[in-house]
């Protein structure tokens, strides 16, 4: 406090003899219900639940939260390593782990994309017993965890053959390359100032062979000047007529002034609470368009020839030359079920250089059936790898797409 804010509160006591309780009290009151700085100062202490339950006190603590609210525009991540308790409901570690820390984090989230291992899920969900009809994979942690969330926040999850994780606590935790056993990770992105985050689906119409294109402009992903980032994974993959589908879908967004960034996953967990059956059963693709001229990013492409160390290193000095700023900034990692401790003969080789140049980024991905993505850099100048003009091969196999994503200032 000031010396004049303390003269201030001086003034309400009794400057003839020493202050009563009820003195202090009655300055106390004055401060918390009178003096916005203060209260913002105090409220810049407080996670976000208790920040919206202070908010109903009075007409100053509502507006002083608000503002403090719109301030927070820094993307937050949950992970979780290990079993959690499969005798409640959504039993995964990541249910687990999200229950925990959406009373510590300081964001409102608005989106919520999550990626865990489906091996766990499958387990969860055959011990339905012999009376009970078998659920969908995934189905109650679903719908756990869309009872934790705001009502208002849009939901995608996803299960994959294996999941990197950066441990929750600091950015600079070393990420850990999960091949095998339960895991998983959140990203949670609040409101950010000029920037838009849409979720899209499509999937393949049995009855057309040709996908319907104008279907990405109503996502957001064709004819938006502002579109940067397509983060985009395919389900159901290993069924026929899967690789066409995927060409039509990313061919019309393979422009070098847009990074495209993702996987083939085992199957799509949820979408939103009113997800069809249709939509989760058939060839289909799922992600996030993120625009926004703040936004920065760029992916290096480890291909076969990346096979030891040294040259992982080289891949990751290349993310690095894109100079992507690492303020309020996430490194996302899509690597083939082939790759991992089975390609390098050793753990975390690819996670462990990743943190070695960012060691202040979190590192999330997965490991799974096929790569999307290509080296593409979009920075604050806009300038972009020259091919030639010929188009990016963005289907792959065996390789592994390492992306790094600002999204500007986190205030």
């Amino acid at each position: 406090m000031s010396e004049m804010e303390l003269d201030l509160y001086g003034d309400m006591g009794d400057s003839n003899g020493p202050r009563s309780h009820n003195s202090l009290e009655n300055q106390g009151h004055y401060v918390l219900s009178s003096l916005a700085e203060v209260v913002e100062r105090v409220m810049s202490f407080l996670p976000s639940k208790t920040l919206l339950r202070a908010a109903c006190v009075c007409r100053l603590w509502r507006v002083c939260a608000c503002r403090k609210l719109k301030a927070r525009q820094k993307i937050t991540w949950i992970s979780s390593i290990g079993a959690g308790s499969s005798m409640d409901l959504g039993g995964h570690s990541l249910v687990h782990a999200v229950t925990e820390e959406l009373e510590k984090i300081y964001i409102i989230p608005e989106m919520f994309l999550y990626f865990t291992d489906f091996g766990s899920l499958n387990d969860q969900g055959g011990n339905c017993g012999p009376k009970k009809a078998k659920k969908k994979p995934g189905s109650e942690m679903a719908t756990a965890l869309e009872k934790l969330l705001p009502s208002e926040c849009q939901i995608v999850g996803l299960a994959t053959p294996g999941i990197v994780v950066t441990p929750i606590g600091s950015t600079n935790n070393q990420p850990v390359e999960m091949e095998d056993g339960e895991s998983g990770f959140a990203l949670l992105f609040p409101k950010i100032t000029g920037v838009k985050i849409q979720k899209f689906q499509f999937f393949k119409d049995s009855k057309c062979k040709v996908f319907d294109e104008s279907k990405l402009e109503e996502a957001g992903l064709k004819n938006n000047p502002d579109l940067r980032v397509v983060l985009i994974f395919g389900y159901n993959t290993w069924r026929h007529g899967a690789t066409r589908f995927l060409h039509q879908v990313l061919n019309p967004l393979n422009e070098k002034s847009i990074i495209i960034a993702g996987g083939q996953v085992e199957y799509l967990s949820s979408f939103s609470s009113q997800t069809n059956t249709q939509g989760t059963d058939c060839i289909g693709v799922v992600g996030l368009a993120l625009s926004g001229q703040q936004i920065q990013g760029a992916t290096v492409l480890l291909d076969q020839d990346v096979y030891d160390e040294k040259t992982v290193d080289s891949a990751m000095q290349r993310l690095k030359a894109a100079n992507i700023p690492t303020e309020n900034s996430v490194g996302l990692m899509f690597a083939c079920v082939g790759r991992g401790e089975q390609h390098y003969k050793k753990k975390n080789v690819e996670a462990d250089s990743f943190r070695k140049h960012f060691p202040n980024v979190p590192l999330l991905g997965f490991f799974g059936n096929g790569e999307i993505g290509c080296d593409r850099v979009v920075s604050g100048s806009f300038t972009l790898r020259e091919c030639n003009g010929e188009k990016d091969n963005l289907l792959h196999g065996y390789t592994t797409v390492m992306t790094l994503i600002h999204f500007g200032p986190s205030k």
